[in-house]
């Protein structure tokens, strides 16, 4: 993404949602643990937005999104988002619709790891953002639901039926999807939902942990590494080796390339500058 921006300044105040930004890791929490985390039409166009400033913020070099209290997120607010839309029109729908699929672009394609700290319920959307981050850090009480047919829906919400495939496998997905039953932890791990599974509790703390190493690491490769896996999921190999040379050859002319180089050859740790 740019970072050029116009006359508006960075938002300072985001009322649904609680933002830290401390030595490069951003930590975005869901926070109304009231409400399982329940996300509403403001938290949805709020993360729309935060994401789309964190992207144009170079010092930004790795996400942690968490939920406050029982849970990660129970989805979409059922009396606030759910009860509306029964009154709004096909226009609207579809608006309302486009902007959840915005946020799930704005993960995918920020340009820095985005690492999901789950614990008990991600349902629905809930889901569907953890299933977007580049890595799912869970404890034992995790579990997932794609709960979307269950309410009269296509399963395929938000880019389900394209990001799920993709990381279970079209079984895996056909079933969770179809069916909306609950995944818990462990199968969740042994079908490679979750990157990493914790001990109780440790999630955040295993989540903050990645996103430092990740931080501290070289953020142009990860930038890249990242942008090429989004890329290449529908290409054919042909493209994607050129597209792999390419960005190969913009990389080594890069400072970090070269401070790989002095540093091996000083024995000494790189110094990654993310350039």
């Amino acid at each position: 993404m740019s970072p050029f921006t116009g006359s508006a300044a960075p938002t300072s105040d985001w009322r649904h949602l609680r933002v830290d930004l401390t030595d490069g890791v951003a930590t975005v929490t869901l926070a109304r643990p009231d409400k399982l985390n329940a996300l509403t039409f403001e938290a949805y166009a709020d993360l729309r937005d935060l994401l789309a400033e964190l992207s144009r913020e170079r010092s930004v070099r790795a996400l942690v999104l968490a939920g406050e209290g029982r849970g990660f997120c129970s989805g979409g607010d059922v009396d606030e988002i759910i009860g509306a839309t029964l009154s709004m029109d096909t226009a609207q729908l579809l608006d309302f619709n486009r902007m959840t699929g915005q946020v799930v672009r704005a993960v995918r394609e920020c340009p820095f790891p985005v690492i999901a700290a789950l614990h008990g319920v991600a349902a629905g959307a809930g889901a569907v953002l953890a299933l977007a981050a580049d890595f799912r850090v869970a404890d034992p009480s995790a579990r997932f639901v794609f709960l979307f047919t269950r309410v009269g829906l296509s399963g395929g919400d938000m880019g389900a039926a394209y990001l799920l495939p993709r990381v279970v496998g079209l079984g895996h997905a056909t079933r969770l999807l179809m069916l909306g039953d609950a995944v818990r932890a462990p199968e969740a791990e042994r079908i490679g939902l979750i990157s990493e599974l914790t001990d109780e509790g440790r999630a955040d703390e295993a989540a903050r942990m990645l996103a430092r190493r990740l931080a501290d690491g070289p953020a142009l490769a990860h930038a890249q590494t990242k942008a090429l896996l989004t890329a290449e999921l529908d290409m054919p190999l042909a493209a994607a080796v050129e597209l792999d040379a390419s960005t190969q050859a913009l990389l080594m002319n890069g400072e970090d390339y070269a401070e790989f180089h002095a540093a091996f050859t000083e024995k000494r740790p790189p110094k990654w500058r993310g350039r």
